[in-house]
């Protein structure tokens, strides 16, 4: 199953870590410079939930964010 949430759509992102090298201007060097940019993924916030859809429980791979927001009721 892919890594994505069920109701909202949120999924995987990609980006950067940028590594900066030099002392900042601010601490009396000459000024931070851009050394490495490696490629990384953001993972969206996943969680199993069983909840009820047309009077069935069913388990559904939600974003805790939709979960905090009241998308949808968890059932014990």
């Amino acid at each position: 199953m892919a890594r994505r949430c069920q109701l909202t759509g949120k999924g995987t992102m990609s980006g950067n870590i940028v590594t900066r090298k030099g002392q900042a201007k601010k601490k009396g060097g000459v000024g931070q410079h851009i050394g490495v940019c490696t490629k990384r993924t953001f993972k969206p916030n996943l969680v199993k939930v069983k909840t009820l859809i047309d009077g069935k429980p069913v388990t559904l791979k939600i974003s805790v964010r939709a979960l905090r927001s009241g998308l949808v009721q968890k059932i014990v």
